[in-house]
């Protein structure tokens, strides 16, 4: 008899071992499934297309072909992706690509996925870098559809280069520079301190800078690469991103307002682009009164930022305070039909500044190419913008940073250029965003 009791004991917690986990399966299964039948190597994986927003064929996966021109397989490698990506649509749209159901599993078969790119953008923008590491990236700041999006290095998909991990030219070549990488944003920054003193110093038409080059605060100095001038406007110091001006208003304000406007901003945070995550920005919170202080207001000392989120923010300025969320699937369709299989929500919104604060300062980034980048070279274009030269050490170039966005609704597109080690912002990343804009506007 207790022989018997303890047999049924060892059945029960058998029984009991075998539902639990059953169970665990279940939840593990509704959860990742999609990550499952996505995993790379699978049949399953190798089903659904990619296309781009004019139905230029990106990706095959039922054949594992790439576009069939090199130039469009280059411009959109980081994007689409091969197996070094994790953070490609290959990789995160894994699951869609597939038509899975945690119901049906893949049974209904494949989806295609139509993109809101236009891969022809993204071939001029690569050209335009120039064989330079980088960021190119373009969307609609109404709608949240990304036009263009480059990072440079990049490789043929169908032809990797065999030294591919030993050549310096191809150094961070599996990073997406525009979702992964953060930078320090130099002279981009002071759009941050410049709303802060916006909404802090009441008598900000009255501020007035004489810039002689350089500026002593406590032990150290903030230096400009020239002198500006005298009894300059916070328009002007705006124009000619005279850093002594910024550093001076960067003590004033204090670095936690910096910080908060800085998160406000959206720069602190991570977005999240169709399964894409992006990097974090950083603001460290430097001594009251020193020359670190004023540094950070300028952007240098230890700000970083993304350039994903650094766009965005342009789109928050350019649509009177409410920032967009970029996206990336335009639709979703069962391969080989035009049935839907995907309905979408709209694009995710969030606040930054108040709409006053953004009018301000869209007409100091108009006033700013108007006044010193030079309208010409944008055509009949409304561009609002600053540059930014970032400095990084080390006997290095600067990076170069032009970011803003077109003032037209009948063309709402933002704009974030960076040319690593690209020296002058507004010479060499102005250049870039010219052309890119120029057809972006024309199609």
């Amino acid at each position: 008899m207790k022989r018997l009791r303890g047999r049924t004991a060892i059945t029960l917690l058998l029984t009991a071992a075998l539902a639990a986990g059953l169970v665990l399966f279940c939840v593990r299964l509704v959860a990742h499934g999609g990550e499952w039948v996505g995993f790379f190597g699978t049949t399953y994986y190798d089903a659904g297309a990619l296309y781009d927003a004019n139905g230029v064929l990106l990706y095959d996966g039922e054949t594992g072909s790439y576009a069939e021109d090199q130039a469009t397989r280059m411009a959109t490698l980081h994007l689409v992706g091969d197996r070094n990506f994790g953070t490609s649509l290959r990789s995160v749209l894994s699951s869609r690509l597939s038509g899975y159901n945690p119901i049906t599993g893949t049974t209904l078969g494949s989806h295609d996925v139509m993109l809101t790119i236009d891969s022809a953008l993204n071939r001029t923008a690569l050209e335009a870098l120039g064989g330079s590491r980088g960021v190119v990236a373009v969307y609609n700041y109404v709608t949240g559809d990304v036009k263009c999006l480059v990072s440079s290095p990049t490789y043929d998909p169908n032809d990797p280069p065999a030294d591919v991990n030993e050549n310096p030219a191809y150094e961070g070549v599996y990073l997406n520079r525009f979702f992964s990488g953060t930078y320090p944003p130099g002279s981009t920054f002071k759009l941050v301190t410049t709303a802060a003193a916006i909404e802090k110093k009441g008598d900000l038409d009255n501020f007035r800078f004489t810039c002689t080059g350089s500026t002593q605060i406590g032990d150290g100095v903030v230096t400009c690469p020239y002198a500006h001038g005298a009894d300059m406007t916070i328009d002007q110091c705006l124009a000619c991103s005279c850093n002594g001006a910024y550093a001076v208003l960067a003590l004033e304000l204090g670095a936690n307002e910096l910080d908060k406007y800085m998160k406000e901003a959206g720069l602190q945070d991570s977005l999240t682009v169709d399964g894409l995550h992006t990097a974090r920005g950083s603001f460290d919170k430097a001594e009251a009164g020193s020359v670190w202080l004023g540094w950070s207001g300028v952007g240098q000392y230890n700000d970083l930022v993304n350039p994903c989120t650094l766009l965005t923010f342009m789109g928050g300025i350019a649509n009177r305070g409410v920032a967009v969320t970029p996206e990336l699937v335009g639709r979703e369709a069962i391969s080989g039909t035009q049935i839907p299989a995907a309905l979408s929500g709209g694009p995710d919104t969030f606040n930054i500044y108040s709409s006053s604060t953004c009018d301000r300062l869209k007409a100091m980034m108009r006033n700013n190419v108007v006044s010193s980048y030079g309208q010409e070279q944008f055509g009949d274009l409304p561009v609002c913008a600053k540059s930014g030269t970032a400095e990084v050490g080390g006997g290095q170039q600067p990076h170069a940073w032009f970011a803003g966005f077109v003032d037209d609704p009948n063309h709402p597109l933002a704009f974030v250029v960076l040319v690593e080690n690209g020296g002058w912002g507004s010479q060499t990343a102005g250049g870039v965003a010219a052309k890119v804009l120029a057809q972006a506007a024309a199609g």
